[in-house]
């Protein structure tokens, strides 16, 4: 009994993987520039979303009667396209830009030529 119950379960699973519908799955090297449009408005947001945690900005923002609590919030609600440009932007304005390590470098270099040649 217990070997015709099996074999019935066993005619029954073949059946039914037989009629089971089996897709491959296609796998493929994806570009560096495809990878990067899915992470880029990310790192935008963050960035954006950086600059508005910082205290001078906080208090800024206050004193011009915004919560900043809203102003996340409205960056949030921006679309890719919007958080791009406010982080492209962030960078070349003076109080957002950064100094590289390539121009601290460049401006210790120039000091101390100027220093040595006028000493």
């Amino acid at each position: 009994m217990k070997s015709i119950a099996s074999r019935m379960i066993c005619r029954l699973l073949m059946a039914a993987m037989a009629m089971m519908p089996f897709q491959a799955a296609y796998a493929g090297m994806i570009g560096t520039d495809r990878a990067v449009s899915v992470a880029a408005p990310e790192s935008d947001r963050a960035a954006v979303l950086r600059v508005i945690d910082r205290a001078e900005v906080r208090s800024q923002l206050q004193s011009m009667g915004i919560d900043p609590k809203a102003a996340g919030d409205r960056v949030m609600a921006l679309t890719d396209q919007e958080v791009s440009a406010v982080a492209g932007k962030l960078h070349s304005v003076p109080a957002g830009a950064e100094i590289s390590g390539l121009t601290w470098i460049l401006l210790v270099v120039i000091g101390f030529t100027i220093y040595f040649n006028f000493k």
